[in-house]
């Protein structure tokens, strides 16, 4: 049969949690916003590698239409050479009116090839000025990337045997509360930006938000005989005795 816990066996396992998480919390500053700027940076690299290889696409597409312009146009003054040739062999009216009309239909050709040549040229420099851009772009972030990580895995390194341990020493913390304290626990850790969900009631007021708790709520608290929570911020409150028992003994 399993001895339910007392409250202030309850306090001292929350307060003692709260403790132990706190210490990984202040290892989590250490880092900053390191973790979250590489992922960051990784995204935007991997997006701007997928746009430069579409610019580079492009690239390739505006080089193939220039080609194949450039094959049209030759043919069409290949065409007019040829005519021009066989104007000199015509027999009749007839005949000559029909290679002057072929060789008025290759020029334009030939005029036509050269709008879509200086257009497609257009198109290439601004596919190249594009693709120079992104790339510049991605050699930065690369290079900010690579400091970044360089940075956050110094930090890593020498605090990855003590937040092991902590994390550890978290999990085996939670080990005897139940799982409705450790739900509101850990509900109200992620709520507040210093993760305080267990707090002390300093010189009349909650050691989470400051705000003031009545004497009557401060001698409940001293009783252990319920759990009470800041009626602000909803952080639990707990006394002297339950955060520095060694002092309290002491005097």
């Amino acid at each position: 049969m399993t001895v339910e816990a007392s409250i202030t066996e309850k306090l001292q396992k929350l307060w003692t949690l709260q403790q132990v998480d706190s210490q990984l919390d202040e290892i989590g500053i250490l880092k900053g916003e390191l973790p979250m700027e590489v992922a960051d940076l990784e995204d935007e690299i991997a997006g701007l590698d997928t746009r430069c290889k579409k610019l580079r696409g492009g690239v390739k597409e505006a080089e193939q239409e220039i080609a194949q312009i450039q094959s049209v146009a030759k043919e069409a003054e290949n065409n007019i050479k040829k005519y021009q040739k066989q104007l000199d062999e015509v027999k009749n009216n007839r005949e000559y009116e029909a290679l002057q009309k072929e060789i008025e239909l290759a020029n334009l050709d030939i005029q036509l090839s050269e709008k879509k040549m200086r257009d497609a040229k257009a198109k290439l420099e601004v596919q190249k000025d594009n693709l120079a851009v992104a790339e510049a772009r991605q050699e930065a972030k690369q290079k900010d990337l690579d400091a970044k990580k360089v940075e956050l895995q110094g930090i890593i390194e020498k605090t990855e045997a003590e937040e092991t341990r902590l994390r550890n020493k978290s999990i085996k913390a939670r080990d005897g509360i139940e799982e409705r304290l450790l739900k509101a626990y850990d509900k109200t850790r992620t709520t507040y930006r210093n993760g305080l969900a267990v707090v002390t009631v300093e010189r009349n007021s909650c050691g989470g938000c400051f705000n003031h708790v009545p004497p009557q709520v401060q001698l409940e608290i001293g009783l252990h005989k319920k759990i009470i929570a800041c009626e602000h911020c909803g952080r639990i409150l707990v006394d002297q005795t339950i955060a520095f028992p060694e002092s309290t003994v002491s005097a």
